[in-house]
């Protein structure tokens, strides 16, 4: 009978870690809540006109997700109301959302935006704006659909 040698014994072990922590790990981070609309101030759209990145000290969770403000006001206005404040579709591009593809939640632009009847739309990039844009309120009808 043969002994077990250590440098199989290691690799086991290193093998064994290595599960462990694809296992675990990615749930631990799951249970982090997620950074909101790349930490851009969702009140700023409507009071400023225009994406302000939010500062890190001044957050508000909603929804599990981690909302950045400009100021303490912004802060404070969107915690009253975050329905009005939020963006439409939970931040899911709003062509994406209107139609059959899968809609870009991660790959919204702040910086590709526009406020339909008071409500705040975001979309991948400023050439699918433009595109939303022009029937508006159809996207919007078909996105609501759901």
């Amino acid at each position: 009978m043969q002994g077990v040698r250590p440098s199989s014994v290691r690799a086991s072990a290193i093998l064994a870690g290595s599960l462990f922590a694809t296992i675990v790990a990615p749930g631990a981070r799951s249970e982090e809540p997620q950074l909101s609309i790349s930490g851009y101030d969702p009140v700023a759209y409507f009071t400023d006109g225009k994406p302000v990145q939010g500062k890190s000290e001044i957050e508000y969770l909603w929804h599990r997700l981690r909302w950045r403000f400009a100021n303490d006001e912004h802060r404070q206005s969107f915690a009253k109301d975050p329905d009005h404040y939020a963006p439409q579709y939970d931040g899911y591009c709003a062509m994406g959302a209107s139609g059959e593809d899968v809609a870009h939640k991660d790959t919204v632009d702040p910086a590709a935006w526009a406020i339909v009847d008071g409500k705040l739309y975001l979309v991948h990039n400023e050439y699918w704006l433009q595109v939303w844009q022009e029937k508006a309120a159809e996207h919007i009808k078909q996105a609501n659909r759901d």
